[in-house]
C-alpha cells in the first residue's frame, strides 16, 4: 500500500463471529425533504409526502415509510462495516416489525447483535449467521426490529 491511500476493510469470515457479538452503527438524520422524495418514488402515500394531508391520517404529523426505515437501516450497517469488507447478503428476513415511525429530525442508529453462527451443510465455502438488528431513534425508542440470516463466506472460500 502506498502512502494516503486508504486501507481497506478486512475481511470477516464466519468464523471471527461468536453469539454475542454486537455491532452498532453511527447515526443517519432523517429530514421532511428525505422521507417526501423517498415516498415519491417509492411509496406516494398522504402521510409521506404531504404535510397537510398526514394531519388527518392516523399519524397527525408526516411520517417516513416503513421501507424507507428499512433501507436506512441498511445503510446504517454497510457503513458500519457490519462484516468488516465482506459484502452483506442476506438469505433470509423475517419478524419485521415496525415499532413506531421515522419523522422529521429523527437521528436513527442500529444495532446487530449476532445469535447464532452455522457452517453450510452443502457448500463448506459458506455459512450463516443470524442476527437480531433493532432500529433505535434519538430518544432510544424502538422503531424497528427484525432478525436477518446472512449468507458469510467461511475460511475454506480463501482455499477454494
Amino acid at each position: 500500500m502506498k502512502d494516503g491511500e486508504p486501507t481497506r476493510p478486512q475481511l470477516r469470515y464466519l468464523e471471527d463471529f461468536k453469539a454475542g457479538d454486537r455491532i452498532s452503527s453511527g447515526s443517519f438524520e432523517v429530514t421532511a425533504e428525505l422521507i417526501r422524495s423517498f415516498a415519491e418514488l417509492y411509496d406516494p402515500q398522504p402521510m409521506h409526502i404531504d404535510e397537510e394531508a398526514a394531519r388527518q391520517t392516523i399519524f397527525g404529523e408526516l411520517v417516513g415509510s416503513g421501507w424507507q426505515t428499512l433501507a436506512i437501516t441498511m445503510r446504517l450497517l454497510v457503513d458500519a462495516r457490519l462484516l468488516g469488507g465482506t459484502p452483506i447478503v442476506g438469505a433470509e428476513f423475517a419478524n419485521l416489525r415496525f415499532h413506531r415511525p421515522i419523522r422529521p429530525g429523527d437521528s436513527l442508529k442500529a444495532t446487530a447483535e449476532v445469535l447464532q453462527t452455522r457452517p453450510s451443510r452443502s457448500r463448506n465455502d459458506r455459512g450463516f449467521m443470524d442476527l437480531q438488528v433493532t432500529t433505535t431513534n434519538q430518544h432510544d425508542e424502538t422503531v424497528l426490529t427484525q432478525a436477518w440470516t446472512l449468507i458469510v463466506p467461511t475460511r475454506a472460500a480463501v482455499h477454494n
